[in-house]
């Protein structure tokens, strides 16, 4: 009951505009969107932590189909990556969906605030790649687990797991940031679905609030694709830095005044 009460307090503009902004994200950056959605429901909406990490997910779907189309479009996708990747990461998605019902909301909030830290540090290091080698068994295995680890990630914290995947894929495979950007997508489509369908049989999913946060953010998800095609990496590693330590910084404070 108390999830039910936490829903009717949303208002359609808020969600509206969540959603607007986390496409806008994920087209511009190669993440779902959920490192906005989800301190979006949960400070803005007011949404319980929980069910805002599951509704997140589930809301990531159509912002990562929009987003993988624009890279396609300029063929900036590398399938046999998004293949191994998301081989991990569909079966990392389960695992994370059963542990977002063990861990503690205090825990989940914490944890997404630490994985955008050390998401921005990275970022701000800068990284450029030039360009991966063949796929071979060696990194066929380190690309599995890579996107086990971004699985987990994406259904404990309602990500789309781009936050992981792309400077995962920039650092260890030296594949150029554009193109890690729209294989991310791809990958992303993978974690949503999955994670959803055991969100959704634990009813741990506002799937009214997902569908709008989506559709939202589809023509966003577009626009920042193409500017991102055609922003300097430098600054655009800088921004998305920028942006991941105001939220986690803001999420961090919600739990200390919230005890």
């Amino acid at each position: 009951m108390a999830g039910e009460q936490v829903k009717t307090q949303i208002s359609t503009p808020v969600i509206v505009a969540v959603g607007i902004l986390a496409g806008f994200l994920s087209g511009m950056f190669g993440v779902g969107g959920g490192i906005l959605i989800v301190p979006g429901l949960v400070i803005v909406a007011k949404m319980d932590q929980r069910l805002a990490h599951g509704t997140s997910l589930a809301a990531v779907l159509p912002i990562a189909l929009s987003t993988f189309f624009t890279y396609l479009s300029h063929d900036h996708v590398d399938w046999p990556v998004v293949f191994w990747l998301a081989l991990g990461a569909v079966t990392g998605a389960v695992v994370g969906t059963k542990l977002l019902h063990v861990l503690p909301h205090r825990s989940l909030a914490i944890g997404f605030s630490g994985m955008l830290l050390v998401t921005a540090a990275r970022l701000f290091m800068g990284s450029s790649g030039t360009g991966r080698s063949g796929v071979d068994a060696v990194m066929a295995t380190a690309l599995v687990l890579v996107g086990l680890c971004t699985g987990i990630l994406a259904g404990l914290l309602g990500v789309g797991g781009g936050v992981v995947m792309v400077p995962a894929m920039m650092v260890l495979f030296s594949i150029p940031p554009v193109m890690a950007k729209g294989t991310s997508a791809g990958v992303m489509i993978c974690t949503s679905i999955s994670g959803t369908l055991r969100n959704r049989k634990k009813n741990n999913a506002d799937m009214r609030s997902a569908a709008i946060l989506g559709c939202s953010g589809i023509l966003a998800a577009i626009g920042g694709g193409w500017i991102s095609a055609r922003m300097d990496d430098t600054l655009s590693n800088v921004l998305f830095a920028c942006l991941l330590v105001v939220v986690a910084v803001r999420l961090l404070l919600e739990v200390r005044n919230s005890h």
